[in-house]
């Protein structure tokens, strides 16, 4: 028998607690115009009935599905990347889908570059009331160029929804073992060190499912695993000039831990310690608002929490 040949891209969805739409994941393949595809579904140890939601594609050949320990999405991905076959490899969250062009599109703009080793695009959100038919590029940075430094900066944000050369994924390693979020700005950042550079397609390509309960509305678990990102960054940068931003970026990283550590304590009772937390916080509480508000929660500890509560139902609501 001859040996199947080689799809054209293989697409890593990686799954977790999303057996209720992984139906609309995979139809979403299906819908491609281009069809030489293949799908690797990773089951993250997951507890719902991901296998059974997954039986009415079983009489498609183009989609496998593969079981590991639950150990997060980049160890999912990596398991997926070893057993992927094409020379490029798209990335699909089991709760999110497609649009119809996806997968021609961003093969189109790699092109016959052989510099270019990804390519991203723009996205809507769905799933939560107040995101819906939001696009991404309206509420994150993606006005090219995208360079290196701009990307470490935050001036570029790249859409996790990559298509990504095989190569140059196993080149880098693929995904950081044991970084449980951040993982896809730490996978950019390290591409973009080796000299690989990204495509940008500004059309909306692919739908982004906010949950509730999804990783990135976790503030800081994230702000945690950037730190970690930048730590590392900062590293390997030794003797580039983007070495200088990737250091000023931790520095705001740890601002932003010592907001978030302040308000937590806050809320929690212990007013002294959320104080001295926000102090640290940099221009985040150096303002005349916050020196105010910190003066009046200092005098006035048992109106704290409440103040606490009521500044961050402001801040959600804008």
């Amino acid at each position: 028998m001859p040996p199947h040949p080689l799809p054209a891209v293989s697409v890593l969805v990686p799954a977790y607690r999303c057996a209720a739409y992984i139906g609309d994941a995979l139809r979403s393949l299906q819908a491609q115009t281009l069809t030489d595809w293949e799908a690797i579904v990773v089951d993250d140890g997951t507890p719902d009935d991901l296998a059974g939601a997954m039986r009415a594609f079983a009489g498609d050949p183009r989609i496998r599905l593969l079981s590991t320990a639950n150990g997060g999405v980049a160890a999912a991905r990596n398991h997926a990347l070893a057993a992927a076959r094409a020379p490029y490899v798209a990335l699909l969250d089991g709760d999110d889908t497609y649009m119809p062009t996806y997968l021609a599109d961003m093969l189109a703009a790699i092109g016959d570059d052989p510099a270019i080793g990804f390519a991203t695009c723009d996205a809507v959100f769905f799933g939560n009331p107040r995101l819906d038919g939001v696009r991404f590029s309206s509420v994150s940075a993606m006005t090219p160029p995208l360079t290196l430094d701009r990307v470490l900066a935050r001036q570029f944000k790249i859409f996790g929804a990559c298509l990504i050369r095989t190569p140059a994924l196993r080149a880098v390693g693929g995904w950081t073992a044991g970084l449980h979020a951040a993982e896809d700005l730490d996978l950019w950042i390290r591409l973009l060190e080796h000299g690989w550079h990204g495509a940008v397609v500004p059309a909306v390509l692919h739908r982004y499912r906010r949950r509730p309960d999804s990783l990135s509305a976790v503030r800081m678990p994230l702000l945690i695993a950037e730190a970690r990102v930048y730590d590392a960054a900062v590293t390997r940068l030794g003797g580039r000039p983007e070495q200088a931003t990737a250091r000023a970026m931790r520095a705001r990283i740890e601002a932003e831990i010592a907001f978030v550590e302040g308000e937590e304590l806050v809320l929690a009772g212990q007013v002294g310690a959320g104080l001295r937390a926000l102090r640290r916080a940099g221009s985040r509480t150096r303002t005349p608002a916050w020196r105010l508000a910190l003066l009046a929660m200092r005098i006035a500890p048992p109106f704290a929490p409440r103040f606490m509560r009521w500044r961050m139902a402001q801040a959600a609501r804008g």
